[in-house]
C-alpha cells in the first residue's frame, strides 16, 4: 500500500510517522511519499521521519519529494496537511479581524473564509491530480482546515474523501482518564460542524456515562470545553467543543485577542524549535515541544481511520461526512461532523437523535455560511465572499462584513 502525504513538511509529520509505525501489523505500508513545495523543510523533516522508521524496524520505502504527481501517482491515500500562505497568512487571518470587532481565529469566522478561499482551491486541484494518476478507489483524507469547508468542496466536486480533525480523540482521551478505563473503552458521541460540536453522549462499553462526568468531573470540564462555565455545560446537558468559546464567550475571547499575543505567533515560534531540534541526526523520536504545537493525537486519529478502511471491523471514529439524513434540519449534501462505523471501503455515520433548538440553530446558521464559503472559494467572487460573512452568526454586518472582504484581500494581495 502506498501512502502519500501531501504537506510532508509539516511540523506534525513526525506524529504521523509515530502512528504508521503503531498500526504496522493492520497497515503493510510498502511506500510513505512525504510531498512538500518546501524543500529544506522537506529534508530536515523527512530526515527525522527517516531516523524513526529506521528505529521502528520499516521496511518499506520513504520517498521524499517535491513532485505532487510523484507523491500522488498510484496512492492508495493521500493525506492533505497543508497551509497555503504559511503562519503569514494565518497571521493576517487572526489579526484583521479584530480591527472590525471580530474574533481573529483561523477556521472561524472571518479569518476560516479567508483560509478556505485560499485553500480549498489548492486542495482541489491536488485532488484532481490525485483521481488522474492514484490507485483505483484511492482515498483522500484532510486534515487541512477549515475542514468542513475543504471536505465540502471535495465531496462536491465527486472525490472520495473524508475530513478528519482531533477534538473527538482528545476529548475520548481525557474523558478515559477522568473515568479510570482504557481509551479503547469510549466512544465520544460528538456531533455538529467541525469546529462546532457538542458531546452529547459518553458510551464505556456501550453505556452512556456523560450524566455522571458531568457530576464527577464539572470541575475539569471547563478546561476542555475553552473555558466555558460549567453552568452553561450542565444546562446544555452536553459538553462543547473549545471552538464554541468564540460563539458563547464572543466579548471576552475578543478582549483576550486584543491584549494578547496571536496564535500564529506562538506557533511561527514553536516551529522554528521544532525544526532546529528536527535536525539533530541523533534525534530517532518525536520530542515533547511537538505536544505544543496543538494537533494532540492527530496521528492516532488519522492513522487509525486508514486502518479501519482497510482492515476494520467497524471500529468508531469521529469523521467530517455527508449529512445524509445524520442530523435532522440540515440538507443531506450538508457535512456533519459525527461518530461513524468504519470498515474496509464504508463510512456508516451513526444514527442520531435530534439536536436541541439552542444546538440546531447555531449549526443551521453555520452550515449555510459553510455552502456560501464554497461557493466563494470556487468563484473568486467578492460579493459572494460578502454573502458568506452575512450568514456567518459572528459576523452578519453588511458595512462590517464589506470591511473585512476588502482588508483580506488586500493582505492577500500584499507581496510577502
Amino acid at each position: 500500500m502506498k501512502v502519500a502525504v501531501v504537506g510532508g513538511g509539516s511540523t506534525y509529520t513526525p506524529e504521523l510517522v509515530s502512528g504508521l509505525a503503531r498500526e504496522s501489523e493492520r497497515l503493510d505500508v510498502t511506500e510513505l511519499v512525504l510531498q512538500d513545495i518546501d524543500p529544506e523543510r522537506l529534508e530536515v523533516v523527512g530526515g527525522l521521519a527517516g531516523r524513526m522508521l529506521a528505529s521502528d524496524g520499516f521496511t518499506g520505502e520513504l520517498t521524499l519529494t517535491e513532485e505532487l504527481d510523484r507523491a500522488v501517482d498510484g496512492a492508495d491515500f493521500v493525506l492533505v496537511q497543508i497551509r497555503v500562505g504559511g503562519q503569514t497568512a494565518r497571521l493576517s487571518d487572526e489579526t484583521i479581524p479584530l480591527t472590525c470587532g471580530c474574533v481573529g481565529q483561523e477556521t472561524t469566522g472571518a479569518g476560516g473564509l479567508a483560509k478556505a478561499l485560499r485553500t480549498a482551491p489548492v486542495v482541489l486541484s491536488i485532488a484532481e491530480r490525485t483521481r488522474e494518476l492514484g490507485a483505483d478507489g484511492a482515498w483522500i483524507v484532510d486534515f487541512t482546515n477549515p475542514v468542513g469547508i475543504v471536505t465540502r468542496a471535495l465531496l462536491d466536486a465527486g472525490h472520495r474523501a473524508v475530513g478528519l480533525c482531533n477534538v473527538a480523540i482528545g476529548f475520548q482521551r481525557s474523558f478515559a482518564r477522568m473515568l479510570g478505563v482504557e481509551p479503547g473503552r469510549v466512544v465520544v458521541d460528538q456531533v455538529g460542524l467541525n469546529h462546532l460540536t457538542w458531546v452529547r453522549a459518553v458510551r464505556v462499553d456501550g453505556d452512556d456515562v456523560l450524566p455522571e462526568l458531568i457530576a464527577s468531573h464539572g470541575d475539569e470540564l471547563p478546561d476542555h470545553s475553552g473555558g466555558v462555565p460549567l453552568e452553561l455545560i450542565e444546562e446544555l446537558g452536553a459538553v462543547p467543543s473549545y471552538y464554541l468559546r468564540y460563539f458563547y464567550a464572543h466579548d471576552k475571547v475578543l478582549a483576550e485577542q486584543r491584549q494578547g499575543v496571536p496564535r500564529a505567533a506562538e506557533v511561527a515560534e514553536i516551529e522554528r524549535g521544532l525544526l532546529e531540534l528536527y535536525r539533530d541526526p541523533e534525534l530517532a523520536e518525536k520530542p515533547a515541544l511537538l505536544e505544543q504545537r496543538g494537533g494532540a493525537y492527530y496521528s492516532e486519529a488519522a492513522v487509525g481511520l486508514i486502518a479501519s478502511l482497510v482492515a476494520g471491523n467497524g471500529e468508531v471514529h469521529e469523521v467530517d461526512v455527508r449529512n445524509e439524513g445524520t442530523i435532522e434540519g440540515l440538507a443531506d449534501d450538508d457535512v456533519v461532523e459525527v461518530p461513524a462505523r468504519v470498515s474496509p471501503n464504508l463510512i456508516d455515520p451513526l444514527p442520531q437523535k435530534p439536536l436541541a433548538p439552542e444546538l440546531l440553530g447555531l449549526v443551521q446558521h453555520v452550515a449555510a455560511y459553510e455552502r456560501l464559503a464554497v461557493r466563494a472559494a470556487l468563484s473568486r467572487d467578492p460579493t459572494d465572499a460578502r454573502m458568506a460573512l452575512l450568514a456567518h452568526p459572528l459576523i452578519g454586518q453588511w458595512d462590517v462584513a464589506g470591511e473585512l472582504i476588502e482588508l483580506l484581500r488586500a493582505a492577500s494581495e500584499a507581496p510577502a
